[in-house]
């Protein structure tokens, strides 16, 4: 069976070194976003644990305080109708009760989508797709997938990372529940939201709004990294893939078998012929920890079996079988685990 995120939640640090600081939880927040919004969910459960228990303390204290005693009298006890105290309080409480709970969602929204953007900021455009994120960093000419990776943000020097998000195809709903809270991906509109992790780490996520057949298996990781870890990617990702396939024949047939295919259709891999923008960015395939959006470690192995049969490891998935034999199969592996 092949390993996926929710095994590996049980791990503290992963084979890269990244450390995994919890699995998908709100009760663990390490951005403010996310802060905000616990807090908020801790004022609610307070004031609604409240109204159950003086509630359910009246109801007990009414069930236990008029229960029926053998001296009872058989007879209707006198009936009371009306009070005026009794109405205007439930009727007052109440209100004040939802005006309080109204005004601090407010606040809390306001304050989240009124922070000021500070210059040092990382603007990132997140586009979902079925099945799979793409991300873009417009202003560092990086394009990846799947996989989000952002600097820490110190509260003394803040960079948060702010994120442009939009859909292909349908709508889909990006949430990592310990960095934010959910905002949705929809088709011609534009939604933003910001997240600043101050620890780094792995933070997992989920897409939250069901967008098909394979919405359970579109995950998320968000890589924070220290600001010189962020840049050191950064540098990574600008560069041209590493593409020496003279070295080795079975890498450059597996190159000219690609670059013959329809995968060039769906798949770009910087400076060459395929320029497809449907799939995934395979220009530095192999410096991400998973493929097929996060349910598969990225071995070669496991890229074989994809690339064989998609749809036997993720059902649903629109890429198709390119019905390869075993030598193509071969091949292309051979060359797509060197971009790195």
């Amino acid at each position: 069976m092949l390993p996926t995120v929710a095994a590996m939640n049980h791990l503290s640090v992963l084979a890269d070194g990244a450390i995994l600081r919890s699995p998908t939880t709100i009760f663990d927040p390490a951005a403010t976003p996310a802060r905000s919004a616990f807090e908020l969910s801790m004022l609610v459960l307070g004031v609604t644990a409240g109204i159950f228990l003086v509630v359910g303390g009246l109801m007990l204290y009414a069930v236990i305080r008029f229960r029926y005693r053998p001296s009872d009298s058989e007879r209707e006890p006198p009936q009371i109708y009306g009070s005026n105290q009794i109405e205007l309080s439930w009727t007052v409480i109440p209100i004040l009760i939802v005006v309080m709970l109204f005004l601090s969602t407010t606040r809390v929204i306001l304050d989240t989508e009124a922070a000021p953007k500070p210059a040092s900021s990382v603007d990132v455009t997140v586009i979902g797709h079925q099945f799979w994120w793409e991300y873009r960093y417009p202003k560092l000419g990086v394009v990846t997938a799947n996989e989000l990776h952002v600097p820490v943000s110190d509260p003394a020097k803040p960079m948060p990372t702010y994120l442009a998000m939009s859909s292909a195809d349908t709508d889909h709903s990006f949430w990592v529940p310990r960095l934010a809270g959910k905002m949705d991906l929809i088709p011609n509109r534009l939604n933003t939201m910001w997240i600043d992790p101050q620890e780094p780490g792995l933070y997992l996520g989920q897409c939250a709004q069901y967008c098909g057949t394979q919405h359970a298996k579109m995950l998320l990781r968000v890589y924070a990294q220290s600001p010189e870890d962020f840049a050191a990617w950064i540098k990574q990702q600008q560069r041209p893939a590493e593409q020496d396939v003279s070295a080795n024949p079975a890498v450059a047939e597996g190159q000219t078998v690609f670059m013959h295919s329809a995968c060039i259709n769906c798949h770009t891999i910087a400076g060459t012929v395929a320029t497809g923008r449907y799939g995934p960015d395979l220009t530095h395939l192999e410096s991400r920890d998973t493929i097929a959006s996060g349910p598969i470690q990225n071995t070669p192995e496991n890229l074989r079996k994809w690339i064989a049969n998609p749809n036997s490891m993720k059902p649903g998935v629109l890429m198709p079988s390119m019905h390869l034999n075993d030598h193509d199969l071969d091949v292309i592996t051979a060359y797509l685990v060197t971009l790195h």
